[in-house]
């Protein structure tokens, strides 16, 4: 009998040792054991061999993963074995796992024999390696062969799709399944569902939620952050309460969508329940869970309490420390977002381009014109960062909020880059603060040619034309107006009361509680006069009368939100507004004067930043 001999009986053994394997240094000596043992050298052996180099978790590191796999590669090219599909197959996956999609491309090319497995492991790999024209490229390669993708196929292809956001491609692989029988199982829905919300399809994503057989807590998250992503935040909540109605419980993933979306609307009610929620459950605040707290509580205008998340968070990484930032720019405290800033040079986190966007919010509503000079020159030259169109926007609203239109106009002019609607807007908006009527003709025409479609430029200059008492020049921007048929985008406002939003529009008599609000709102007006209050009209169309504008004033979106704050809850309760416009000067002025007679505090979250009234003062310092 030969030295080396085992006879087949003990094969299994080797195959169980496979099986309990713990490490690659016990797979190192199974390997010196094959390798000395002939008997041991088969199919069935080596592709358990190589599936554990692949796949298996005790592999620490893929770079020893890769060595024994390189190994086994050149060992079943001397014997032979590589001509098994099987054994190919594994080979392909072990490659593709250590992300050497050349690798992996050879040995498909190089296949005679090539099946289903074989194809699905090539559309993986690019993929993964984020090449999803590369996928969708190899998946209509297979589609004229005779072979048909199943269901783990259709997955990987969907995900490339949603990554390119091509909604006309989706619907092709959607009309390939229907034809090739694919089963609709969970994966392959909720593949579905994330496609046509990442394309923008959201009809059609909620269409295919509603028809799946199957449903898991990962489809309730497609749809949650998806809706989101798009913009559907209401919806979102709504499929959220859904969720729960129906018994299904959220984790990790569900609460950062559910929290993202109560930092997009404003709503600190529902977002204070899942804190409380993450409180009552194993759930650590730290990571994405920290970070999305952080970002609604200081969306919510809560920076207080973002901050207490954000102190006892164990591990805080670029994120937190941009969310508080930027939070606390946004909610007027720009000396102390700054503080933040260099707290988080000083514990060796790097930032990155938002970080920035906060910080030189900051500096633009603090004044610290100098600091966010050389802030921005530090984007690139110390953290290599490409400033993008949204840091030459801060810049410019730093020179213009300081009245250096000069320095601003001259920044302008040397932007390597384009300028966009938001730099012209920020230039066109501190000509209107600073009266700079013909420098702001010239800019309007800027941001004409960059958004020909958008009423905002023509709005803000006819207001500056009516601040100027050029009143013709006003009445002919409105007539321009109309004759583009532009409609001016309504203000809406939002209150959330006991877990229930209430939206309002300017004039609007919708709510159940309409003559309540409206008397509460005659009484506020009488009550600010008494106290010396002058309507300001030059923000409202020019072709009403006096008395007209100033009932158009009372009857804005965030008034009739206030006027119904006061009638719905106790005094000295805060009351917290949303509205999806620039707030108007009068409105502000209207905001401070109830703080301080109703001795509310009120915080109003506008399109640019939030605004604390507290006993007749602003946090933005009327300068917004």
């Amino acid at each position: 009998m030969q030295k080396n001999y085992t006879p087949p009986q003990q094969l299994p053994s080797i195959l169980r040792s496979l099986e309990s394997c713990k490490s690659m240094e016990d797979l190192k000596q199974i390997h010196s054991i094959i390798l000395k043992t002939k008997h041991f050298q088969t199919q069935l052996v080596w592709t358990k061999f190589i599936s554990f180099c692949a796949l298996s978790p005790s592999a620490c590191t893929k770079a020893k993963a890769l060595r024994e796999g390189e190994g086994i590669h050149c060992y079943s090219v001397k014997t032979g074995v590589l001509s098994d599909v099987y054994v190919k197959n594994t080979l392909m996956r072990l490659y593709a796992v250590c992300g050497l999609c050349h690798a992996v491309k050879k040995l498909f090319e190089g296949s005679a024999q090539r099946d289903l497995v074989s194809w699905t492991t090539l559309i993986q790999a690019y993929a993964n390696m984020d090449l999803p024209e590369e996928a969708v490229r190899v998946f209509l390669e297979m589609g004229e062969t005779e072979l048909r993708a199943d269901e783990m196929t259709m997955v990987i292809v969907l995900s490339a799709c949603s990554k390119l956001k091509d909604l006309n491609l989706g619907r092709k692989l959607h009309w390939y399944m229907s034809d090739n029988k694919v089963n609709l199982d969970v994966f392959v829905g909720n593949a579905l569902v994330d496609m046509y919300l990442k394309c923008g399809d959201v009809d059609f994503a909620c269409k295919v939620f509603k028809e799946m057989p199957e449903k898991n807590v990962v489809s309730w998250n497609s749809l949650i952050a998806g809706l989101t992503h798009q913009g559907k935040c209401k919806e979102a909540l709504n499929v959220f309460r859904r969720m729960q109605s129906e018994g299904v419980k959220p984790d990790n993933v569900t609460l950062v969508g559910v929290l993202n979306s109560c930092a997009n609307l404003g709503v600190l009610e529902l977002g204070e329940w899942v804190h409380s929620y993450i409180g009552r459950n194993p759930i650590k605040p730290d990571g994405f869970i920290g970070n999305a707290l952080v970002d609604m509580y200081a969306k919510c205008g809560r920076i207080d309490q973002a901050f207490e998340v954000f102190k006892n968070m164990k591990k805080r990484d670029v994120f937190s420390y941009t969310s508080m930032i930027v939070g606390l720019a946004m909610n007027g405290q720009g000396e102390k977002a700054l503080q933040f800033f260099s707290e988080m040079s000083m514990v060796g986190v790097k930032p990155n381009g938002v970080t920035f966007i906060g910080v030189l919010s900051a500096c633009s509503h603090v004044g610290l014109v100098e600091e966010g000079k050389r802030h921005f020159k530090e984007i690139s030259s110390l953290y290599k960062i490409e400033p993008q169109m949204e840091h030459y926007g801060c810049m410019v609203d730093i020179f213009g909020r300081a009245g250096l239109i000069a320095e601003a106009l001259e920044f302008v002019r040397i932007m390597p880059i384009e300028p966009d609607a938001f730099v012209w807007g920020s230039l066109l908006g501190a000509c209107k603060t600073y009266g700079r009527v013909e420098l702001a003709e010239t800019i309007m025409k800027k941001l004409i040619e960059v958004e020909p479609d958008k009423d905002g430029a023509y709005v803000v200059m006819s207001n500056i034309y009516s601040s100027a008492n050029r009143q013709k020049d006003a009445i002919q921007i409105r007539k321009t107006m109309k004759q583009r048929k532009m409609k001016k985008i309504p203000g809406c406002s939002v209150i959330e009361l006991n877990g229930v939003i209430h939206e309002f529009r300017r004039g609007d008599k919708s709510h159940l509680r309409t003559k309540e609000i409206y008397s509460m709102l005659d009484e506020v007006m009488n009550r600010l006069t008494v106290e010396g209050f002058m309507t300001k009209t030059s923000d409202v169309s020019v072709d009403l009368v006096h008395v007209e504008k100033a009932q158009s004033l009372c009857q804005h979106s965030e008034r009739l939100a206030i006027a119904f704050g006061l009638i719905s809850t106790k005094s000295r309760t805060p009351l917290r507004i949303i509205k999806n416009l620039r707030v108007c000067s009068d409105c502000h002025c209207v905001t401070k004067f109830i703080s301080r007679v109703y001795q509310r505090e009120i915080i109003v979250r506008d399109r640019n930043r939030f605004h604390h009234f507290i006993d007749g003062s602003c946090s933005c310092n009327d300068f917004w």
